[in-house]
């Protein structure tokens, strides 16, 4: 995978859609961040251990090395009006062990806090951060692993035009591999 700037980019672009902001993570995410992570609804499906402290702050910290290595990363999510933190969003490039078919583009991603589920905040989401990978990211496909069990997120996906690729397992749980097409071309 390319990077689409080939170069550092020591920014995150700040996304605003009619109810949502997608923007870069600040060091003062971390309590936020570390709430979201260690509330078993959110991490249900998506590796099934809360984390605590030192595990979210590794992760705020990848986050920010995806922009500054690879151009593309995560934003955290808060309400335009409120400032109140949602969740988070975006690209990666994890280098997954035994998932080959996620090293064929960008990885999307999303988890909201619990008391933002049910609201159209993730579409809102997915839809914004797929805008700006459209228009930012090399033609190619955008890669997203879903547990098979994650309902929610499946529709998510299935309404902004992601095909199921394969049924599969990962880390001993059936998944759904899915894609979509990505990027302009360059």
């Amino acid at each position: 995978m390319t990077p689409p700037n080939r170069g550092l980019q020591t920014s995150v672009p700040v996304i605003e859609t009619r109810r949502l902001r997608l923007r870069g993570h600040r060091r003062d995410d971390l309590p936020q961040c570390v709430a979201m992570w260690s509330d078993p609804i959110v991490t249900r499906f998506i590796g099934g251990t809360p984390s605590g402290e030192q595990r979210t702050w590794a992760r705020l910290l990848a986050y920010v090395g995806h922009w500054v290595l690879m151009g593309f990363g995560y934003w955290a999510i808060e309400e335009r009006e409120t400032s109140t933190f949602v969740g988070e969003i975006g690209f990666a490039d994890f280098k997954r062990d035994g998932a080959p078919l996620l090293r064929a583009g960008p990885e999307l991603g999303f988890a909201l806090a619990p008391s933002f589920h049910g609201k159209g905040y993730a579409t809102e989401a997915v839809r914004a951060a797929l805008a700006w990978g459209n228009e930012q990211l090399p033609r190619g496909r955008c890669v997203c692993l879903v547990d098979e069990e994650n309902a929610a997120s499946l529709r998510v996906l299935a309404n902004v035009g992601f095909e199921v690729l394969q049924r599969s397992s990962f880390n001993g749980r059936p998944v759904v591999y899915l894609c979509s097409p990505i990027g302009t071309e360059r």
